[in-house]
């Protein structure tokens, strides 16, 4: 039985028909923001509720990287191989130096407090692109129960080296997963706003990079079928693969949907990593799995 489900001719380049879902970890309460660090052979995720940040090495070993973790969600690298955390219990988004100090990168907003950034991403420029939902203020299962000081969620750039913060996007409900296209000429955003209410987001929107500012802002791809677009990856060829409920969809740079890989649990996050960048490794509700693709994940950095 193939691990994947069929949506369009070819789709065994994307996931070879012999390619299996494989459980590297079960234990955790809510794992998001995996990022892999192909250079020392390691994978960091977050574990929101349990406050903590993990580490899982190919020997199949698991670790505490960090604990406490300031409720930590989204992670990435910047261009020089630090690790940049997007934290609900501190409200920022900070980075890791090479000598394992934290270094506050974005806190406020025109001096208000921001809610609580969710997923974040280094352009080749250096700046840093991130959302801030308030998912992690709303309870004090994912951060600090609080108000909304800026009352609104937005989607943020911060100028390279810690410059001004700007919003790039103020017309989402609840902005969540981001990530450039390989060419950096399109910016994907998604908005789980179906959390919020019945007949709110759940999709993709592609907008056009233009310098430090985005236009547009369509639709690319509706995931309300199968749940909400919390955390995803794009390919080398510009595919986008996508949590999609109990699943990762993967759709086409024009939007058509290729393919979706069943996973018993509901998906967060999901990155590219490996020797050759073909496994992608995805966080679900519990657990760490992954699955060996036909594909490459962009190097960022």
């Amino acid at each position: 039985m193939a691990a994947y489900e069929s949506f369009r001719e070819g789709s065994g380049r994307f996931v070879p028909g012999s390619a299996l879902l494989e459980k590297l970890y079960e234990g955790t309460k809510w794992a998001e923001g995996p990022v892999c660090f192909g250079d020392l052979e390691l994978l960091l995720w977050s574990d929101i509720p349990n406050d903590r940040m993990l580490r899982w090495t190919p020997d199949g070993s698991v670790t505490i990287f960090r604990q406490p973790a300031n409720n930590s969600n989204g992670n990435t690298r910047d261009r020089s191989g630090r690790l940049v955390t997007c934290e609900h219990g501190s409200r920022s988004v900070v980075r890791t130096e090479a000598d394992g100090t934290r270094t506050v990168l974005a806190s406020h907003y025109e001096g208000k407090r921001l809610n609580s950034p969710n997923d974040v991403v280094v352009k080749s420029d250096g700046s840093i692109w991130f959302t801030d939902p308030t998912y992690g203020i709303v309870t004090d299962y994912e951060g600090n129960r609080a108000e909304s000081e800026i009352g609104a969620c937005h989607v943020y750039r911060l100028d390279p080296d810690g410059g001004a913060l700007t919003v790039v996007a103020d017309d989402f409900v609840m902005p969540n997963g981001i990530a450039f296209s390989p060419d950096e000429s399109v910016l994907y955003v998604s908005d789980t706003g179906r959390t919020e209410r019945a007949d709110g987001p759940a999709h993709i929107r592609s907008f056009a990079v233009k310098g430090d500012s985005l236009s547009g802002g369509s639709v690319f791809a509706d995931v309300g079928e199968w749940g909400l677009a919390d955390g995803f990856r794009v390919d080398t060829e510009g595919n986008v693969w996508t949590s999609a409920g109990p699943g990762v969809n993967c759709y086409l740079p024009d939007g058509g949907l290729v393919l979706r890989i069943p996973v018993p649990e509901a998906v967060a996050n999901l990155t590219f990593g490996g020797p050759k960048r073909n496994r992608l490794f995805i966080t679900a509700h519990t657990s760490l799995y992954s699955i060996y693709t036909g594909k490459t994940g962009v190097q960022r950095p």
